[in-house]
This record gives C-alpha cells, sequence and structure tokens, in this order.
C-alpha cells in the first residue's frame, strides 16, 4: 500500500494536472468554445486516472483492514458523494448543501460565459473598428499617392511646355534675324533697283535730247542739200534707223514686284482674313470651321489661278507667234505681254471656279441659307496675287499640306490655341508660301493632341484645276 502511495506522488500526473489547470485558467477568455471543452475533457481524463489509482488504493486498504474494516466509512463519506456525482467532496456536507452549490456554479459558469461573450464582442467591435481604421489609412495613402503622382505629372508637364517655350523663342529670335536679314537684303536690292531705274531714266532722257539734236541736224542737213523743197521732203520721209531695244520689263521689274506681292500675301493674311474670318464667325460658331474655310478657299485660289495663268500663256503664245520678230526671245516676250496685260485676266471666272470647289469639299460645311460668295472678295485677292506670282523667276507657290503630318516649323507657326507640345498637325490655318523649296512667307497651323494622320490628302497645289459643281 505504502508502494503504491509512492508511485501516486511520484507521477507526474498530478503536477501535469494542476499545470493543465492554472493554464486553462490563463487562456480561458482567449480560447474558443471547443478549445475550453477540449481542455476540460483532456483535465477530466487526467483527474480519471488519478481517481482509477485513488480507487485502487482504497481497495487495497480496506483489504489490509479485514473483512468488515472500514465499512462505516464507506457508508459515511463514499456512497453520500458517489450520490451526489461526485460534486462535492467535503465530509460530511448533505446533498441540498452540493446541489446549492452546483446551482451556485452553474450560476457563475453562466455568469462567466456572458462576461466571455461580451469581452468577445467587444474584441469583435474593437477589431472591426481597426479594420475600418486600417481601410481608410489605406485610402488616404492611395490619394496621397495619387496626389503625388499628380504632382510629378504637373511637374513634368510644366517642365515640357518651358522647354517648348524656350524653343519657340529660340525659333523666333532665329526667324526674326532671318527675317531682319532678308530684310535688309530686300532694301539693298531696293536701292540697286532704284539706281537701275535712275539709270534708266537718264538714259532714256539722253536718248530723248539725242533723238531731238539728230532730228535737228538732220533738218538742216536736209534744208542744205535739198534743191527743192520735194527733194527735202522726200528725203525726211526716209525710214529711221532701227532702236536698240532694252532688256524685258519682265527682267527689270521682278525684284521690285516680288517684293511687292510678298508684302501683298502677307496683307492678306493679317488684314482680308481676318474681315473674312469675322464675317464667317456670324453664320458659323466653330471657329475652326471658319479657319478651314479660309484656308481651303486660299489654296483654291491659287489652283484657280495657276490654271487660269495656263490657259492664258498659251493664249498669248499662240497670239505673239505669228508675229514675232526681235532680238529678244520669245518666253521674254510672252513674259512682257502678259505683265503689261494683266488686266486681261478674268478674275471672275476663277473666283466662281473656287467656289464650286469649296462647296463639293468634304472637309468644311456651311449653313444652307447661306453661300460661299460672301467671302468673294478675299478669293479675288488671293486669285490676283497667285496669277501675278507665276509672272515671277521663279514663280511663288504655296507648300503643299495634309491634316496629320508632322509640324514643320521652317514652314508654319503655332496658333495661340495650339498645343505646343503636339508633334503632330491638327489643321491649318493659312498656308506657306514656297519659292522653290525655299519658304518666304510662314503658315499657320493648329497642332493638337490625339490628331492622326489623315488618309485622304488635302486639295494640293499642284493639281492642275478643282472640280465643278
Amino acid at each position: 500500500m505504502a508502494e503504491s502511495l509512492r508511485r501516486l506522488i511520484s507521477n507526474e500526473t498530478c503536477g501535469l494536472l494542476q499545470e493543465k489547470l492554472e493554464g486553462w485558467y490563463k487562456d480561458y477568455r482567449m480560447n474558443s468554445c471547443d478549445q475550453n471543452l477540449n481542455q476540460c475533457c483532456e483535465i477530466m481524463e487526467l483527474s480519471a486516472m488519478i481517481q482509477g489509482q485513488l480507487f485502487s488504493i482504497l481497495s487495497q486498504t480496506a483489504q489490509e483492514g479485514g473483512h468488515y474494516a472500514g465499512v462505516e466509512t464507506i457508508k459515511s463519506r463514499l456512497l453520500p458523494w458517489l450520490g451526489t456525482c461526485f460534486s462535492s467532496p467535503v465530509p460530511g456536507r448533505p446533498f441540498e448543501t452540493s446541489s446549492s452549490l452546483f446551482q451556485e456554479s452553474r450560476g457563475k459558469d453562466r455568469q462567466l460565459r456572458e462576461l466571455a461573450n461580451s469581452r468577445n464582442h467587444e474584441i469583435q467591435q474593437l477589431e472591426r473598428e481597426l479594420n475600418a481604421t486600417r481601410l481608410k489609412l489605406s485610402l488616404v495613402q492611395q490619394d496621397l499617392e495619387e496626389a503625388h503622382l499628380a504632382l510629378e505629372d504637373t511637374k513634368t508637364k510644366s517642365a515640357t511646355t518651358l522647354l517648348a517655350a524656350e524653343d519657340e523663342i529660340v525659333q523666333l529670335k532665329a526667324d526674326l534675324k532671318a527675317s531682319q536679314a532678308k530684310e535688309e537684303c530686300a532694301l539693298r536690292n531696293l536701292e540697286q533697283l532704284k539706281d537701275y531705274e535712275q539709270q534708266v531714266q537718264m538714259l532714256k532722257d539722253e536718248i530723248a535730247i539725242l533723238g531731238a539734236k539728230k532730228s535737228i541736224l538732220q533738218s538742216r542737213l536736209a534744208r542744205s542739200r535739198s534743191p527743192s523743197p520735194r527733194l527735202g521732203r522726200s528725203r525726211s520721209l526716209s525710214p529711221l534707223p532701227m532702236k536698240n531695244i532694252s532688256p524685258g520689263r519682265a527682267r527689270l521689274t521682278n525684284v521690285s514686284r516680288h517684293a511687292h506681292l510678298v508684302e501683298r500675301f502677307s496683307d492678306i493674311y493679317a488684314q482680308e482674313r481676318l474681315d473674312a474670318q469675322t464675317l464667317l464667325r456670324s453664320y458659323v460658331d466653330d471657329l475652326e470651321m471658319a479657319q478651314r474655310i479660309i484656308y481651303v478657299a486660299a489654296v483654291e485660289s491659287f489652283h484657280a489661278a495657276k490654271k487660269a495663268f495656263r490657259q492664258f500663256k498659251m493664249r498669248v503664245r499662240k497670239t505673239l507667234s505669228l508675229s514675232f520678230s526681235g532680238p529678244e526671245s520669245f518666253e521674254d516676250t510672252v513674259m512682257d505681254y502678259i505683265i503689261r496685260q494683266e488686266d486681261l485676266y478674268d478674275v471672275q471666272s476663277s473666283v466662281s471656279e473656287v467656289i464650286n470647289a469649296m462647296n463639293i469639299n468634304p472637309k468644311i460645311s456651311f449653313p444652307p441659307e447661306v453661300d460661299f460668295i460672301m467671302i468673294s472678295s478675299l478669293i479675288r485677292e488671293l486669285c490676283r496675287v497667285a496669277f501675278s506670282m507665276q509672272t515671277l523667276d521663279p514663280p511663288l507657290d504655296i507648300a503643299f499640306a495634309s491634316e496629320g503630318e508632322l509640324f514643320n516649323e521652317h514652314k508654319y507657326r503655332r496658333s495661340y490655341d495650339s498645343d505646343f507640345t503636339a508633334p503632330l498637325v491638327a489643321y491649318h490655318v493659312w498656308p506657306a508660301l514656297m519659292e522653290n523649296d525655299s519658304v518666304i512667307v510662314k503658315g499657320e497651323a493648329v497642332t493638337r493632341r490625339g490628331a492622326l494622320p489623315s488618309r485622304s490628302r488635302s486639295p494640293s497645289p499642284l493639281r492642275s484645276g478643282s472640280p465643278r459643281l
């Protein structure tokens, strides 16, 4: 028996039971219901093992006392305790006291469960608030990141715009220097032209004086040699010697006419174009459409004027070829005649041709109650200037252009409402004036983001004429 007690004392089950109970007590509120039940079952299993050993010791102790030893103790202690389902281990406690203790224990357990449930509810509420706070924090961080990205994008765009503005300023300075150089060259040419005109006028005056002296001398010589008035009269009717023909008027006035036509083209852009645009805006609300209409009118005016010039030149060649004779070339004579007779150009026919071509152009539109004839004054001036530009050597023409093309700073300047960082042309406002491959006067274009290259080409300034209705 003593050996059994010694083994029970040395057994680790009792210490493990105590550790289990202490651990369960510490983690009871944090564990779930299943975890608490599992730990309770484990403790009951350990307690059952200890009770089994105690019952074995109880049996051995009873056997050591004899056949009837321990009967009173078993009746007074063990049987009542077994009858109350192990609920009252204290000796001598009655059944009612054990029942009340059991009820009290159940009430305390219920309170503990309610307290645990309220704690769990509070913990869950705190967790929900914590999750909501974390979500708000993540949204604030996301907004902060977006604001940072927007700030970086704004900085980048500002830097790009600043660089573009600086490049534009540099380009404008270069253009200004080039314009000043061209102006100085034109002034020198004008001064030379004035000198040439003065020399020509002096030569004409000298020729007139010499001609008058020659006529006087011839009359005196005729009177001194002729014996009768009839003979003198017959000699005075003799043909005069052939005069030296001066260079053609086209070559003498090409520089001055070139400067005048270029200046007139710039004046049309600065004055008549704006007047026509103001007139169109009273019928068309869209500024872009009004500018497109004026650009198409300028392009079609050059087409019609060049076609009329070729036809006019063919008629002059046919007329002069029948009676041409002289030291000058035939082409110079034809060009001199065209320059002197520019008033014979039927400009109204070209205006009608331009209006017909504009009526079938798919890129422009106009209210049906009005007509393009309202800007006929602008078209007439453009046709006259374009016709006169064909008489120059070399002739002047407008640059070929198409919507969606890459913007060329040497040919065009950007409009005030353009996107200065956009590389493509959305549409053209005014054509550039060209002399062979050199730009004489810059045009104007609008550049915007998203402008796509157009598949259909705009009317080419190289075609012979515009289609008619």
